[in-house]
């Protein structure tokens, strides 16, 4: 069964104080149509430019997640966008008049209590998922850094912590299904170490912390002067409890570090674009690598839609033109003839075909301990292909010749070796007018790109 894309009821309201602008801003939550994702809109700004909650977007990751984009820009987008994806919402419209989503009480809680209160309702079109086909991973060896995306009918998550603190020590926290977000991790509040808020107060950050909103580690001895300044920075008396958190803000979770750690994964994974089917396993995760991540599994969504669109022939069908009636249109001839067969023939493509074999003679010269099909002979065999569909144009194709007037963003992406089967598909990118064609060659072999150009051509008459 299929499940719906669903978005919200109606609009939600909300406003809050950016953790590090400080500045006071307000949002409102919206429904979406369907196939629209997660966008924010910059209301305060001329144009109110969107930007759409993209990995490509992403400009900052040091102390949170920025996404940019039409000139305008909205930072620590994180908790947000784990609520969005904890309460499986696919198409929501976020209209912002400030640079930075409030914080709140730093988790993910009052977005997704606000989120539930107004409800939500099922689209027409079918939620489409990315699904984990194959472990995708993702390394820093230096940070001890590891996430790996491994296939499941689900989406779950795991993930470790270890600051190498006395304090903190390791953590573990997971989900084994996304169902569980709201009441296992929505509530884990975000946190930071003593030196860490010292050094965010110097560079002027962190105006909108309050001490309520954040989880303070102190892993070191703690002068009282220092706890005196911080008690001027946030206008609040400043203590340190036993276990070694500032003014004995109680844990919701034993392990809540480690489930903030979760949190923020959800949302920065949010940037692939859709939901994900899939259990990812995570060891020292930051916005950086979650968002260097999302990018790997961008590339590979690509790389399957990619894959999905090449068409597969049947090499043994009834071809359009075999060699013998290719040779009744092109005046090229053996060993320069390069296409075996038309297999498709449109008024706006073709397709033919070129078996590579050891017995032609370009191999004696060309590499002959290694073989490979030239490059520059892959394009002339793309620009007989192409010619083929120009010289479909006029009644007696015999009587003219193509010529190349152009060839432009020729690219090699993968050898061609005997025993290669290429696939060449020419599309024209705009009508033909006075004879004059301009195409886009694909040379495949398999499901792998091997040559693309695009090519203008002329065809002449040379025979009354």
């Amino acid at each position: 069964m299929n499940v719906k894309q669903r978005t919200i009821k109606s609009d939600v309201k909300i406003s809050g104080v950016g953790l590090h602008t400080g500045h006071h801003v307000n949002i409102c939550i919206k429904p979406a149509p369907e196939n629209h994702w997660y966008k924010f809109q910059r209301v305060d700004l001329e144009d109110k430019p969107l930007i759409h909650v993209d990995a490509d977007n992403v400009t900052d990751t040091s102390r949170g997640t920025t996404i940019a984009q039409n000139g305008g820009s909205v930072s620590t987008i994180e908790h947000l966008m784990s609520a969005l994806v904890g309460l499986q919402l696919d198409n929501i419209l976020i209209e912002i008049d400030g640079p930075e989503v409030p914080i709140l009480d730093g988790s993910a809680d009052i977005y997704v209590a606000k989120l539930r209160e107004v409800g939500f309702v099922d689209q027409e079109a079918d939620r489409e998922y990315f699904e984990v086909s194959s472990n995708i991973h993702y390394n820093e060896p230096e940070r001890k850094v590891e996430i790996v995306a491994m296939p499941l009918d689900g989406y779950r998550l795991t993930c470790m912590i270890d600051f190498n603190s006395p304090v903190l020590g390791s953590q573990h926290a997971s989900i084994s299904h996304i169902s569980e977000f709201e009441k296992e991790i929505a509530s884990s509040r975000t946190f930071c170490f003593l030196h860490e808020l010292e050094m965010l107060v110097q560079q002027n950050l962190v105006k909108g912390g309050d001490l309520s909103n954040a989880i303070v580690i102190v892993d070191k001895e703690i002068e009282e002067n220092e706890l005196i300044k911080l008690e001027h920075v946030f206008n609040k008396k400043v203590e340190v409890a036993s276990e070694g958190i500032l003014n004995n803000v109680q844990l919701r979770h034993l392990n809540e570090p480690a489930r903030h750690k979760l949190l923020d994964m959800i949302g920065d994974l949010a940037l692939v674009g859709r939901p994900i089917k899939g259990h990812i396993m995570a060891a020292r995760p930051g916005h950086a690598a979650n968002v260097a991540f999302a990018k790997r599994i961008k590339a590979q969504m690509k790389k399957e839609r990619s894959r999905k669109n090449v068409k597969v022939y049947d090499l043994n069908m009834t071809p359009v033109y075999d060699t013998v009636q290719i040779m009744k249109i092109l005046p090229h001839r053996q060993p320069f003839l390069m296409i075996d067969k038309v297999l498709e023939l449109s008024e706006q493509h073709v397709v033919g075909l070129k078996n590579v074999t050891m017995n032609e003679d370009l191999f004696m010269g060309h590499f002959p301990g290694s073989p490979l099909f030239p490059g520059v002979l892959q394009i002339e065999a793309m620009a007989q292909t192409g010619g083929i569909l120009v010289l479909n144009t006029v009644p007696d194709p015999e009587n003219w010749l193509t010529l190349f007037l152009k060839i432009e963003n020729a690219k090699f992406k993968n050898p061609v070796r005997p025993g290669d089967t290429v696939i060449f598909t020419c599309e024209l990118l705009e009508p033909i007018r006075r004879g004059i064609a301009r195409m886009k060659g694909v040379g495949m072999v398999g499901e792998k790109i091997a040559s693309e150009a695009e090519l203008m051509a002329q065809i002449v008459r040379v025979k009354e």
